[in-house]
């Protein structure tokens, strides 16, 4: 992850310069951190190279094994 080795006030401030680049663009975040998801509308859940769920993080963590996995590691 290439946000992995900076502060979080760092990072706070590339999300929020991503999110303002990304308002009103379809926008694709391909990460394993909450953190840089926190305010995607959709997050697509690959697993094996397939899509194994689609949703919102609460629908996520709700109905997705894998995805809840991700953030109990």
């Amino acid at each position: 992850d290439s946000t992995s080795a900076i502060d979080s006030a760092t990072e706070d401030k590339i999300q929020q310069a991503i999110y303002a680049a990304a308002k009103g663009r379809t926008t694709l975040i391909i990460t394993h951190r909450l953190s840089q998801i926190r305010w995607a509308d959709q997050i697509v859940v690959l697993r094996g190279g397939r899509i194994s769920a689609v949703g919102s993080h609460e629908e996520l963590m709700e109905q997705s094994l894998a995805y809840r996995q991700i953030f109990q590691e």
